[in-house]
């Protein structure tokens, strides 16, 4: 019998998963498989929907670094399915957007750009907090969107990134991140340079100067990969700031370190950036000899790109190709690149960027339902009359109140004789006049008292830490000022007056005896009180004993 995968506890599943995301994204494949291969099996044991997907993902890239297409596919598709059931989160961003890298690196652009905007919109929502989770998500959100030449947007990721890292206490992800902002800050200065906007150009190759620099200046244990990588990004953003001779000799130097020792996809990654500062040169001096430099590092880097399925770079480098053989006088060199850039970009491209203005669309949509379904959350909690909370939300607040821990004080405000209001006049007096009252409830009430309109003409005033004489005090004062306020415009037939009740549930500290109430019996003793202040007289403030009886009595009308 064959045993099954071993269970690892949530933590350890974890931790592995951070090592397997780290070793996704390294040059050389073999940790990650060697990784992927001491937890097979051990994410679909756990029996939950996310780590299941995550089991599936890390399958599919498996058989991406294979070359099992079909495995490939199974594994995202498995992983999708299970989407649905995954919680809205920061994790769950993560698991689509790494989805989305794998997508965009097999060149399923259709299905990568799909996936990104589904993480997009995750890591928006409210769950949103900064963790290592959200961090990472914008991580593989800004290097896909750059593998679909949605460099602004990359950017963005790569920025948001950053800031999420910067409130987390690992210097390593603060400095990885710099690294990944400092590059595609440097990849949309390159494209900007070439449309012509050298000014925009240069500000961003500053940015880029500026992030890389401040990753120099953090104390974490950067790879030899990644410390080389910043060397080249730093270089080329010296080129787009305009100052080419100061980036060329940066740039050879590391060149010539990585010949020795580096990774196939750095030395291509490299001899790209050389070959466009070369290319500069030779058309400022006039260089040929230079310009042939250019183009030979170029066709190294193409197979070094096309090696390691970096597929947006080979086009890249076909299409550079063509271009500076042509500005060097070889019409059929030239037309061969162009060719296989154009047979190269006609397969993968074509509908790319259609779907991606339909996307945002897709977007616009969701944010738009988003906005009318808390349009409705509010209208359900919200009076549309006086803007106060309505009944629900008072209900709601009062369910959620700890009483006993503190004072607690409620207030049941009636209007006098209201009845009579819209009787003489019209219901449209009647709302001025509610609207008016809550207007002065909500004015004279101490900050942090809550107002409610509980039904018709009553309020509730939830008054939090007060005493039964402190809430007499602050009834009596916006008794008072409804009492005294200028009603004359809305030619009534008498005064506007209110009586109210207060009920107050004393702090009962603990380990001493004492019955803590709920609020529906505080509520009850509250409009019991409202009760004998309307029996009274009306136009007057009445709480529970003696001790209230003169303050509360003030108001009292013949």
């Amino acid at each position: 019998m064959t045993p099954g995968p071993a269970r690892i506890a949530p933590g350890a599943l974890q931790a592995a998963l951070w090592r397997l995301l780290d070793a996704s994204d390294r040059e050389d494949p073999a940790p990650f498989l060697a990784l992927a291969d001491d937890t097979a099996g051990a994410f679909a044991a756990t029996g939950e929907p996310t780590w299941t997907a995550w089991g599936h993902a890390l399958d599919a890239r498996r058989a991406m670094v294979d070359g099992d297409e079909d495995g490939r596919a199974a594994g995202v598709a498995a992983a999708r399915e299970l989407l649905d059931r995954c919680p809205v989160s920061s994790e769950t961003a993560l698991l689509i957007a790494y989805l989305a890298h794998i997508e965009m690196t097999t060149d399923h652009l259709d299905h990568a750009m799909l996936l990104s905007v589904d993480a997009s919109l995750l890591t928006d929502g409210p769950s949103a907090q900064p963790s290592r989770a959200l961090l990472q998500a914008h991580r593989w959100l800004s290097m896909t969107l750059s593998g679909l030449d949605l460099e602004e947007l990359a950017v963005a990721h790569a920025i948001r990134g950053h800031q999420v890292a910067a409130a987390l206490p690992d210097v390593g992800d603060r400095g990885r991140l710099l690294l990944l902002t400092a590059r595609q800050h440097v990849e949309l200065a390159q494209t900007l340079r070439r449309r012509g906007e050298t000014g925009r150009a240069a500000e961003l190759a500053g940015q880029a100067i500026a992030h890389a620099t401040e990753a120099r200046s953090l104390d974490w244990d950067a790879e030899q990969a990644d410390a080389d990588l910043l060397d080249v990004v730093q270089a080329w953003a010296l080129m787009c700031s305009g100052d080419l001779d100061a980036a060329l000799g940066p740039l050879r130097r590391v060149r010539r370190s990585l010949q020795r020792e580096g990774g196939l996809w750095l030395r291509g990654y490299t001899d790209l950036v050389l070959a466009r500062l070369l290319t500069a040169l030779a058309r400022r001096d006039g260089d040929t000899a230079v310009g042939e430099e250019a183009i030979d590092l170029l066709v190294g880097a193409s197979g070094a790109f096309a090696a390691t399925g970096d597929r947006r770079r080979y086009r890249q480098t076909l299409l550079e190709l063509g271009q500076d053989n042509a500005d060097l006088g070889r019409p059929a060199e030239a037309l061969h690149w162009l060719e296989a850039y154009r047979a190269d970009t006609g397969r993968s491209h074509a509908r790319g960027r259609q779907l991606w203005a339909e996307m945002f669309v897709r977007r616009s949509r969701l944010r738009e339902a988003e906005r009318q379904a808390a349009m409705l959350r509010r209208h359900a909690l919200e009076d549309p009359l006086t803007g106060l909370g309505n009944r629900r939300s008072a209900e709601r607040r009062l369910g959620a109140l700890r009483i006993g821990e503190e004072p607690l004080s409620l207030a049941v405000v009636d209007v006098d004789r209201f009845k009579e209001v819209n009787d003489d006049t019209s219901h449209t007096h009647g709302d001025a006049v509610l609207r008016r009252v809550a207007d002065l409830l909500r004015e004279h009430s101490r900050t942090g008292d809550e107002v409610y309109r509980w039904a018709g003409d009553e309020f509730l005033v939830v008054l939090p830490t007060a005493t039964e004489a402190q809430a007499v005090v602050v009834m009596e004062r916006l008794r008072s000022a409804v009492a005294e306020a200028d009603w004359t415009d809305l030619q009534l037939s008498g005064p506007v007056t209110v009586s109210i009740g207060v009920a107050t549930a004393p702090a009962v500290p603990d380990g001493q005896p004492g019955t803590v109430i709920g609020w529906r019996a505080l509520f009850d003793t509250a409009d019991l009180h409202l009760f004998s202040a309307k029996r009274l007289g009306r136009n007057r403030v009445r709480a529970h004993g003696p001790a209230d009886s003169a303050p509360a009595d003030r108001g009292a009308s013949a």
